[in-house]
């Protein structure tokens, strides 16, 4: 959580290959971290906003009745060609939710599938040649996507791999599912699982290289790992990690551990675990970061004797180090030897889905729940990461979870963007 301000963080079987419902749940990690790692939500996306845009959408088709009608007329050739047989509509190379072979060899499911295709493809195209705002017009983008993602026919139970799994398990895949949804709206606002909470422990099989908090201050504690070499350099590194998320990013495991590669490396390393806050530090902001790293910064240079540091500040923890490294030098302080970001956000454009819905209006009402509430609450960040790329991080999880009845997967890098 983030106290006062946003930072910008940064699926059959077929000739021997893997029965669908276990290649779909192999694939889940790696699509969900890829998606995850590559959002930027800045001020959320409020119903009241999504139920304006819909509105506008469904009005366009009475403003230019026209147009609809051209667009009507040609999705209904497309659907004669589908019904023919003679459509040439196939998903994209990247959607990955009709790999199961029945999508193109079954002729009902094919046809099925291009229908979707077809309807998807009109709308998009109907309200992008629609007489709109290029703003609007990219709203009403946003929210047939929704939709038409949605009403994927992968999503329902005549999904073919749920329709096997259903077979293969005797049904038993439908009552997990159940199961899983019912434990899901009780325990994770009815948004699909992503992980498997259960399969992680810090200290356990997570953030297990040796190491001790050798300075703590009300925002952060330091944390000085072992070295595991005869010798280090002198100079240390320092990892500045983002506010929004958990330290142990940079140590998941022994073979995907920044920290431990440090250390093979003779690097005296030092990690920041940032202070979880709640309403009482609401008033916190970049400021209190960075004194806050300050005092960090000073202790790591008396622990190692060394005039300087090497800094690494990701997301977040990229953008507030950026301003320390800026403070330093107008005020000639020569705390830092080299500088590295990682995703680290410093500038955009606003003309982009992030922004979105970013108006006077929706900016003020932003800052106002901040401070009303004290803090960003990380599950709610996470519900704008999803739903700006539904596919990947809701309905990839829906299809797994409930219509294939498999538990969600257990991948350390999901599990540490849901802590």
């Amino acid at each position: 959580m983030v106290p006062g301000f946003v930072a910008v963080p940064c699926f059959a079987s077929n000739n021997g290959a893997l029965p669908m419902s276990q290649k779909n749940n192999n694939e889940l990690p790696k699509q969900a971290a890829e998606n995850t790692l590559n959002l930027n939500p800045v001020i959320g996306i409020r119903g009241k906003d999504l139920l304006t845009s819909a509105r506008m959408v469904l009005l366009q088709a009475v403003r230019q009745p026209l147009h609809s009608a051209r667009h009507v007329a040609h999705f209904s050739l497309e659907l004669k060609n589908v019904l023919l047989g003679q459509s040439e509509l196939r998903p994209g190379d990247d959607d990955r939710r009709f790999s199961d072979p029945a999508w193109s060899q079954n002729p009902l499911y094919k046809r099925y599938m291009q229908t979707y295709l077809a309807w998807r493809k009109e709308l998009h195209s109907w309200i992008s040649h629609s007489d709109l705002s290029p703003q609007d017009i990219s709203r009403g983008q946003f929210v047939i996507n929704l939709l038409t993602e949605a009403m994927s026919p992968t999503n329902s139970l005549s999904n073919p791999a749920a329709v096997k799994r259903f077979f293969e398990t005797g049904g038993k895949s439908l009552l997990d599912g159940l199961g899983h949804l019912a434990k899901d709206l009780v325990n994770n606002g009815g948004m699909p699982s992503q992980v498997d909470m259960d399969a992680f422990e810090v200290g356990k099989n997570l953030a297990t290289t040796e190491g001790a908090v050798v300075f703590r201050n009300d925002v952060l504690e330091l944390i000085q790992y072992r070295p595991i070499t005869e010798s280090v350099h002198e100079r240390p590194l320092l990892v500045v990690p983002p506010q929004i998320n958990k330290f142990y990013v940079f140590d998941l495991s022994p073979d995907k551990s920044l920290a431990r590669f440090c250390l093979r490396n003779g690097v005296q390393t030092f990690i920041v675990s940032w202070r979880n806050p709640t309403k009482s530090q609401r008033e916190w902001g970049l400021t209190t970061y960075i004194e806050a790293l300050k005092e960090a910064i000073e202790v790591v240079l008396s622990i190692t004797g060394s005039k300087d540091l090497n800094l690494l500040g990701a997301c977040s923890g990229g953008i507030t180090t950026a301003t320390l490294v800026g403070h330093y030098v107008a005020s000639g302080e020569k705390k830092v030897n080299a500088f590295t970001q990682l995703v680290s956000v410093l500038d955009f454009e606003l003309n982009t889905q992030v922004a979105l819905f970013a108006d006077e209006k929706t900016l003020e009402a932003a800052k106002r729940r901040s401070y009303q509430s004290g803090v960003l609450e990380g599950k709610d960040m996470a519900k704008v990461f999803a739903w700006m790329r539904p596919n990947d991080l809701i309905w990839n999880y829906w299809v797994n979870n409930y219509l294939l009845g498999n538990q969600p997967p257990a991948f350390d890098i999901l599990y540490w963007n849901n802590d």
